[in-house]
C-alpha cells in the first residue's frame, strides 16, 4: 500500500547506499528540512525522484518526474547564516512515486516500496564490470581526478550501485540503471555503457564522451 513521504525532486538520480551532498535554499525545501529537524534523527527520511522535464527551482518547477526514485535519509545537516542548509543524505531502498501533492509547505509523495529482485551474479560479470571501470578510470586520469579513488566493492549489489553513481552518464542512462531489476542486469548495463564511453574517448581523447552532455550538480 502507498505511504506518504516528503519529496525532493532533483535534476539528478540518487542510488541506494550512496551518499550525496545537497544545498537547500528554496523555501519549499527549506520547509522540508525544518520538518525533518522536528522528528527524531532515525526518522529523517524523504523521497527523491529525478526530474524528467523542468527544473528544481522556480515558480513552475518540475513539469514531469520519473516514477522510480529512492527513499533517502538525511544523515548530517548544517544551518547556514543566510537560512539555507547544507546536508548529506544517503540513498536507501527504491520507491515508486504514485502521486505528488504540492499543495502544502513542501511536496509530499504517495509512494510504494520498489524492492530489488534477489539474484545470483556470476563472478565473471563482477570481474568484467570492475575491469571495465578500472580501464575507464585509467584513461580518465589523464584529464581529471579519479571519480572513485577507493577499492571497488566486491559485493555485486553494492558494486552495481557504486558504478552507477560514479560513472559520468547522462540522466536518462542513470535512471535506467536505477530501474534495472537486479544487480546482475545493472552490472551488465553499466559495463556496456562504460565500454561505449571508452570507445568514444579513444576516438576523441580530449575529454570523456559524456562531458558535453552533462550538467553540473544543480542545487535546488
Amino acid at each position: 500500500m502507498a505511504t506518504t513521504l516528503p519529496m525532493f525532486p532533483l535534476n539528478a538520480v540518487l542510488f541506494p547506499g550512496v551518499s550525496v551532498p545537497l544545498t537547500v535554499f528554496e523555501d519549499r525545501y527549506r520547509a522540508l528540512v525544518h520538518h525533518l529537524l522536528r522528528v527524531e534523527p532515525e526518522e529523517r527520511y524523504f523521497g527523491s525522484v529525478g526530474i524528467r522535464e523542468g527544473y528544481e527551482v522556480g515558480e513552475h518547477g518540475a513539469q514531469s518526474l520519473f516514477k522510480i526514485g529512492c527513499r533517502v535519509k538525511m544523515t548530517d545537516v548544517e544551518s547556514n547564516p543566510d537560512g539555507t542548509f547544507s546536508l548529506v543524505a544517503v540513498g536507501m531502498e527504491r520507491i515508486s512515486l504514485e502521486r505528488l501533492d504540492v499543495t502544502g509547505a513542501y511536496p509530499v509523495g504517495h509512494v510504494v516500496e520498489r524492492p530489488e529482485a534477489p539474484s545470483h551474479v556470476d563472478d565473471e560479470v563482477v570481474e568484467l564490470a570492475q575491469a571495465t571501470f578500472v580501464a575507464y578510470r585509467t584513461l580518465l586520469a589523464a584529464y581529471r581526478e579519479d571519480p572513485y579513488p577507493f577499492p571497488l566493492p566486491q559485493d555485486p549489489a553494492y558494486l552495481s550501485w557504486t558504478l552507477a553513481a560514479v560513472a559520468p552518464l547522462p540522466l536518462h542512462e542513470r535512471q535506467a540503471l536505477l530501474e534495472a531489476e537486479d544487480a546482475g542486469a545493472r552490472l551488465a548495463m553499466v559495463t556496456q555503457l562504460l565500454r561505449t564511453e571508452l570507445r568514444a574517448m579513444n576516438v576523441i581523447p580530449s575529454l570523456p564522451a559524456t562531458e558535453v552532455a552533462r550538467t553540473r550538480w544543480s542545487p535546488n
